[in-house]
């Protein structure tokens, strides 16, 4: 057995007490998901903002009546201090999963995203140092990069934030480092690098490019390239994600108060992308033939990324085991028999 079916065979083991903030969101509907099959507790909570009922729903439906009985859920906002003590209290471990993602929503909105993704973490931070939870998990992001040039990204070297976003999720390492240090809470901070898959809203105008384009294909409308198409990604299936935050959850002392990359270490640009998921929807039935529609570069984004996944694969034991082309594959049924939400 490798690291994590090993962590994964202990939790059944010995089940602990989860708590998953931004629960009906993307990510957060994907760990509820993997935890209650692993006969977890799991104590959710979402505002609602971005997340979503019926990703609940769609999970209740994967998993036993007994397993779904497991969950409890608080409709709370992480920027109320009294939500957050509420969600922490009895917890063994918390994955912080609630934020406004995306560049652009922050360029536009600096005050909204600096309310949830600040203060909303401070508030988690301490409700969950006050309540003495084994553990704290929580998203950072492959933003705090900024305009440093090298690749791939390693954890110790960052330049200048190009975005609020990016601002506030680097202001979240440094509070993470600060409660460390005064007062001995360690957390992990796992540097996502675009996390693609099932359950990934396709809606809006900060919808990740994945979602949008496929949606968009399967409805015969237009797909947007933003610059020459050159730009590339390190994209990260979602089941690579769930990976990485139950094996930090699970981790040794000595390897917390760190921030890992969680990517697959690979580089995949727009183009050859745009050209992957129409082959993956051919192969669903679906047939696209439009050529893509190129625009002006979009403001606040890097031209390249690319992660180091040395660091997550020593001190936790990951594996990238879903590499783009089979995270394209997987993903694909889920959006062509989920139409209707594009």
């Amino acid at each position: 057995m490798n690291q994590y079916q090993q962590v994964c065979a202990s939790l059944k083991a010995a089940p602990k007490i989860w708590l998953v903030t931004g629960v009906a969101g993307f990510i957060g509907s994907n760990l509820l998901e993997t935890l209650l099959k692993l006969n977890q507790t799991v104590v959710g909570l979402d505002n609602f903002a971005t997340g979503h009922q019926y990703n609940l729903d769609e999970v209740q439906g994967l998993v036993s009546a007994e397993q779904w009985q497991n969950f409890s859920f608080y409709e709370g906002d992480i920027r109320s201090f009294e939500d957050c003590q509420k969600a922490c209290a009895g917890v063994d471990y918390v994955l912080h999963q609630a934020a406004l993602g995306s560049v652009p929503r922050s360029i536009a909105d600096p005050i909204t995203t600096n309310g949830v993704n600040i203060s909303g973490f401070l508030n988690m931070l301490t409700a969950a140092r006050d309540a003495g939870v084994s553990s704290f998990t929580y998203a950072a992001s492959s933003s705090t990069y900024g305009d440093h040039p090298a690749l791939p990204k390693v954890e110790e070297n960052i330049g200048n934030p190009l975005s609020p976003y990016a601002v506030t999720k680097y202001v979240n390492e440094l509070y993470a480092d600060v409660f460390a240090r005064s007062y001995g809470f360690k957390a992990i901070g796992l540097r996502y690098f675009n996390v693609f898959g099932r359950r990934q809203d396709p809606n809006g105008a900060y919808a990740a490019v994945i979602p949008k384009w496929t949606a968009a294909m399967i409805a015969g409308d237009d797909v947007f390239i933003n610059g020459d198409g050159e730009t590339s990604r390190d994209f990260c299936f979602i089941d690579n994600t769930v990976q990485a935050n139950i094996l930090a959850a699970a981790a040794d002392e000595n390897a917390k108060n760190q921030v890992y990359n969680v990517a697959v270490g690979g580089r995949t640009t727009l183009n050859d992308l745009y050209r992957a998921i129409q082959a993956a929807l051919a192969d669903n039935g679906v047939n696209y033939g439009k050529a893509a529609v190129y625009r002006d570069f979009r403001a606040g984004d890097v031209r390249h990324s690319q992660a180091s996944i040395a660091k997550i694969q020593q001190n936790l034991g990951y594996d990238a085991e879903f590499k783009i082309a089979e995270g394209i594959q997987r993903a694909m049924p889920w959006y062509v028999a989920h139409k209707h939400l594009g």
